[in-house]
This record gives C-alpha cells, structure tokens and sequence, in this order.
C-alpha cells in the first residue's frame, strides 16, 4: 500500500529520546511528571489570567496567549515521547506529517509572542505616556493575529515540502517525534527546497525576532540608566528579567538545533530540543508568576473566593 507521498512508507518508528532499557523507566515518570506540571501551570495562567480583571492588560494578554500556546505545543509533543518510553511508538504517515505541521506552527507562534512581549516592555519603560495608546486592544489583537497567520505560514510551507518527498532510506526516525531534520535524512528525493524553505522560515522566525528583541531591549538598557532613582531602575529591570530568561531558553536551545554545525551527533539535537519542546513549556508559567507580585494577588484572591464562601 503506497503512502500519500508516492513512496513505500506508510508509518514510521519514532525511535525516542534513548535507547537505553534502564533509562526508560525513570525517564518516563520525569517527562510524565513535566508534563503534568506543564499542563497545570499553563492552564492554571489561562483561567487566573482570564478570572481577574485587573490583569486584563496588554502585557498580560501576551502571557495569556503564551500559555496557550506552550500547553498546545507540549501536548503535541509530550505523549507521543512518553509511548516511546514504554514500547515501541510506530506513528503512520498522516500522523507524523501532522505533528510536524502543529509543531512547526507553535514554535513559530510563540516566537512571535516573545517579540511582542519584547515590544509591550519597550513601549511600557520607554514611552510610558503613550502606552495606553501605542498598545491599545486593537494592536495587540493585530500582533497575536500576525503572530498565528506566520505560525500557519510556516508550518504549511515546512508541511507542504515534506510531502512531496519520497521516503526510500528506511523509517526509522532518531528523534521523539517528527521533526524536519531526522525526516530529511530518510529521504531519497532531492531536499535542496526544503532546506532553502527551514532556511527561510526558520531565518525569519529566529533572526528577526532575536533582532527585534535585541533592539528593544537595547532601547530599554539605555533608558534605564536615564532614571535617577535606583528603586526606579530596580523596578523597571524586575519588569523584564522573566521575559528575557524566557527568550533565552527558547530561543538559545532553538538557535543552536537549526544554526550549529553538522558535526554535532543526532542524541545532541534531541537534548537540546528538550529544552524548547517540553522543558520550555513547563518553566514559562513559573518564570513569569514567582517574582510576579500581581500574578501572585490575583492568584491570592482567587483562591480566597473559591475556598471561603
């Protein structure tokens, strides 16, 4: 029976994050365990968020939209890893073909959603006077729809390329899930557009985005050192240090799968994919509510209001 791509697979394995047999097992409870954390934290963000009137603010909008998007993008990913740890995961040709489409268009997503918060924090420290106006309801609606018209972009271009290969060199993917490098290395047709299209995409995803964000948070280092007022420059850094610890696991792990050399192993690309895939996820509700002081009231109230009649 011949696949949807004209070539003899119609499945593939997904060989997991190790192959190693006394590793499984703890692996398996230490990713299930991520997974439930990151579930519950980014749900939790959702409704708190949601819940409270007072965070229904600009910067707050952005961080309700990264939640969403860190649960969607998790769930895609996690459950497939974890069959892989308990037997072994054989995914059909469809099936793989879509997870690689929901991937890509999360990814994308979310890198998107960080410049935007890199751009609220430009606006809030820099021109303070204009911020109702700069990032009114309609910008920022304007800034997650750009955001989820590129993530669908790219993940149809990265989709759509893949399926016109031929897949001849066997179909056994090294990796925990469907992902653009290891597929490419299984085909048997030229992947020269599909190299050219990661290297547009992925460029446009990653470059201008880091671009983007270096700027602005240049901007924001140069004005800080106008305030006089060191409370005043402790209180504006406090406001940007989560978002740029964030930026940095996301776009730090991103950055060296796409961009290192070729000489790094396929066991390397999937620990570093871990850490934007599925640890990502479950740090970003944490790194965003520990030193957030409103966060942490509304999350005070709300739970005042559930438990005390």
């Amino acid at each position: 029976m011949a696949s949807g791509n004209g070539s003899s697979v119609t499945e593939f394995v997904l060989l997991g994050l190790t192959q190693q047999p006394e590793l499984q097992l703890p692996l398996f409870f230490l990713f299930l365990g991520i997974y439930v954390v990151s579930t519950l934290g980014n749900l939790g963000l959702i409704v708190l968020i949601g819940l409270n009137p007072h965070l229904h603010t600009p910067m707050y909008y952005f961080l309700f939209n990264l939640s969403f998007t860190d649960f969607c993008y998790s769930s895609v990913i996690t459950p497939q890893m974890l069959v892989s740890f308990v037997k072994q995961n054989i995914v059909t040709y469809a099936e793989c073909m879509v997870q690689l489409f929901f991937f890509a268009f999360f990814v994308i997503n979310e890198c998107c959603i960080l410049t935007s918060m890199a751009y609220d924090r430009y606006v809030a420290i820099c021109k303070p006077l204009l911020y109702r106006v700069t990032m009114s309801y309609q910008v920022c609606l304007m800034l997650m729809v750009g955001g989820y018209v590129i993530g669908f972009t790219g993940a149809m271009a990265h989709t759509a390329c893949m399926l016109r290969l031929n897949f001849c060199y066997g179909n056994v993917i090294n990796h925990y899930m469907c992902d653009i490098p290891p597929l490419l290395k299984l085909s048997c047709t030229s992947t020269t557009i599909n190299e050219l299209v990661v290297f547009i995409v992925v460029g446009v995803s990653i470059i201008v985005p880091i671009l983007t964000i270096f700027i602005s948070y240049s901007l924001i280092l140069f004005n800080i050192f106008l305030i006089h007022s060191t409370k005043g420059r402790s209180k504006a850094l406090s406001t940007c240090s989560s978002h740029i610890i964030a930026v940095s696991l996301f776009f730090g792990s991103a950055a060296f799968i796409y961009f290192k050399s070729s000489t790094g192993s396929e066991d390397e690309d999937k620990v570093s994919t871990v850490f934007y895939t599925i640890v990502g996820p479950m740090m970003n509700p944490f790194i965003y509510s520990f030193r957030n002081k409103d966060v942490q009231a509304a999350l005070s109230k709300t739970l005042k209001k559930r438990v005390l009649p």
